[in-house]
């Protein structure tokens, strides 16, 4: 289970920091606003990408359980 939660987390990570990373590139600078929601978005998706362990921790988490 630890090491499915480790895939799980890198694979949010990797996720979320495309999705923002597009966001940004797609709204411009309007989207780092509070009078806009993606800036909401990008916020709340950094949290959670930095919350427990980032992506290269958690990767290298799984790939020592697998036996990497």
């Amino acid at each position: 289970l630890p090491q499915l939660a480790s895939a799980a987390k890198a694979k949010l990570c990797e996720v979320a920091e495309l999705a923002t990373n597009e966001g940004i590139q797609m709204h411009g600078g309007i989207g780092m606003t509070d009078e806009f929601d993606m800036g909401f978005f990008i916020k709340r998706a950094r949290v959670v990408q930095y919350s427990f362990g980032d992506y290269h921790y958690h990767l290298d988490r799984y790939a020592r359980q697998s036996g990497f």
